[in-house]
């Protein structure tokens, strides 16, 4: 039983091939950074104690983010990666992250203590 696969079974179909992710998926809002607001914090739950600055409120596409993330991650001279729409850079860096997303245009603040 492990190595069997189930068939997909399609009840109806009216029109086009079975892939349908394109109708599916949900169109994300590339706003200009004036327009976002954007919270940075930093943490350490769940990191075995690293800590780790959090920048959340992003409507930008994956591929926008990305770019910026790298930016952000050369100006804090750290690593980092993008998860559900938020940067996560290595260390804390809240200071540095504000005053360069409030540079780009970004509407930024420090959340939390």
């Amino acid at each position: 039983m492990a190595g069997k696969r189930k068939k997909q079974r399609i009840a109806y179909q009216e029109f086009g091939s079975v892939d349908n992710s394109q109708a599916i998926a949900r169109g994300v809002p590339d706003l200009s950074p004036d327009q976002q607001d954007l919270r940075i914090q930093t943490t350490r739950s769940g990191r075995k104690g690293k800590t780790v600055t959090i920048v959340r409120g992003f409507q930008h596409q994956p591929e926008t983010l990305g770019k910026l993330l790298k930016q952000l991650k050369s100006q804090c001279g750290s690593g980092g990666t993008v998860k559900d729409n938020t940067l996560e850079i290595q260390g804390d860096h809240k200071q540095t992250l504000l005053e360069t997303l409030r540079k780009m245009g970004y509407k930024a603040k420090i959340s939390g203590g």
